[in-house]
């Protein structure tokens, strides 16, 4: 496990995107102007709302058995503590720095934040702290523009991101499952049940080899063939109805559908949202934002209120096992320039036309794959509406540590059938990820819903302008 010291070094911040990844989708589907957009997160910030159960849990969780840094901090008591005791349950919090700070990129432009005094406050407050970022650093940050991947799945098209992000994993999962008919079918729960466990195990074995196709060679052929019908159908061989295996069943280089690929070489919800929103013309957006554990590295610039991600703990470390238990990968340790690999699936099924159909996506570390593919099963094999499909207790193996870990509300009776099948079982409590889906219905109707899980999560949005 990643040690706190390496989860809070300043070295642990990564150069912030989602600026220019806004500015890149806002330029190209736009309708808005970009300072018009801003507004509503502006007036939150300066305005305040109520602290609710989730923030008091997010801020016990924060500074449990450590110092309080939201109060002794302060930076961050100004916002958090401001009369010298953290503020409780139904008090109002404004962040108003940020929310100067949000003006100043509303007024200016994305740029704003890459260069001028709101980045010579992040890298004056990173170097005091022996942070190694520059400015040249911000100023040089580019989106990259990856190719979707996409599958057919009963009927419908499912699409979601290619690596570095981890839509690869969530899509072998549905490929996988795509070979049993009887898949949740009347009276088959618990044996559908396993198979997803299974298949789970498979994916995030395969899942162990991706990194950023920049830096990895071969990268987009081993996607592709993660995909193809013809490894499903021979993993499908490979799982038993009547037992779990040992971990190296479930390596990927075990796989003579993956061997072809010879050019594979290297060169609690923490601190992530997910939001889904569409209109009425079909467009639709899945997008997860993150700066990876709760509160981030833990440092808040004084000038800006910005708080920095520890995003560097998303690459893989020899011998070290990262805060969400994945094991180091050769395709995932650190380069410069090398973007992280990341769990974010953010994901769009389509009918056959190319009709909008269903749009999600989660929140929750290594937890976000197994959330989005969840909410995906539950809508197409198992009928449910958006907002059934996000109540739903959740199940989550992603090999190692090899356990099936089980929601408190799921079905004692499948949670008893997976440990005849020799998974080692672990209940644990709701919340682990965070889930925002939106349906479309016949008639070009909405049905929107943001996870239960969660006060007021607010992440789903229709546009009907």
């Amino acid at each position: 496990m990643a040690s706190t010291a390496q989860r809070k070094s300043m070295k642990s911040v990564g150069v912030p995107g989602e600026i220019r990844g806004l500015e890149y989708l806002h330029s190209k589907y736009g309708v808005l102007p970009w300072s018009t957009v801003m507004q509503p997160a502006i007036r939150t910030a300066r305005d305040g709302w109520p602290v609710n159960e989730d923030l008091i849990s997010y801020m016990d969780a924060g500074t449990s058995g450590k110092e309080d840094f939201l109060s002794k901090d302060p930076s961050w008591a100004i916002d958090f503590a401001p009369n010298g005791t953290r503020l409780g349950l139904g008090d109002i919090i404004t962040r108003r720095r940020y929310a100067e700070t949000l003006e100043r990129i509303a007024r200016y432009g994305p740029d704003a934040f890459y260069s001028g005094p709101i980045a010579e406050a992040t890298i004056k407050a990173l170097q005091a702290q022996n942070g190694t970022m520059t400015m040249d650093d911000l100023k040089n940050y580019t989106v990259a523009i990856r190719n979707t991947l996409q599958i057919n799945y009963r009927g419908y098209k499912v699409t979601s991101l290619s690596a570095p992000s981890s839509g690869a994993a969530a899509l072998s999962i549905l490929n996988i499952l795509n070979q049993y008919d009887d898949f949740y079918a009347p009276g088959n729960v618990n044996l559908s049940t396993h198979r997803l466990a299974e298949a789970m195990r498979f994916a995030y074995g395969q899942r162990t080899k991706l990194g950023d196709p920049s830096f990895v060679k071969g990268l987009a052929q081993y996607q592709d063939a993660m995909l193809k019908p013809s490894t499903a159908a021979e993993i499908r061989a490979k799982i038993s109805d009547f037992h779990t295996q040992n971990i190296s069943a479930y390596d990927p280089e075990g796989l003579e559908s993956l061997e072809t690929i010879k050019e594979l070489t290297h060169t609690r919800s923490p601190g992530t949202s997910h939001i889904v929103s569409t209109d009425r013309t079909g467009l639709a957006v899945s997008l997860t934002t993150t700066i990876n554990l709760l509160f981030g590295n833990k440092l808040m610039v004084p000038e800006t209120g910005i708080i920095m991600n520890n995003e560097m703990n998303d690459f893989s470390i020899p011998n070290t096992d990262n805060e969400f238990g994945f094991i180091p990968s050769p395709a995932n340790f650190i380069r410069p320039g090398k973007r992280m690999l990341s769990s974010m699936c953010p994901t769009i099924v389509t009918h056959p036309d190319g009709a909008l159909y269903f749009v999600t996506g989660a929140a929750g570390g290594s937890r976000i794959i197994t959330g989005t593919v969840q909410s995906v099963i539950n809508v197409i094999d198992r009928n449910m509406t958006a907002s059934e499909a996000l109540q739903e207790p959740r199940l989550h193996n992603q090999l190692v540590p090899n356990v099936s870990t089980f929601e408190y509300t799921f079905d004692n009776r499948t949670v008893a059938f997976m440990a005849s099948r020799n998974h080692t079982v672990k209940y644990v409590p709701l919340g682990k990820s965070m889930v925002q889906s939106i349906r479309v219905l016949e008639h070009g109707k909405f049905e929107a819903a943001g996870d239960p899980r969660q006060k007021d999560s607010g992440g789903a949005v229709v546009w009907v302008r």
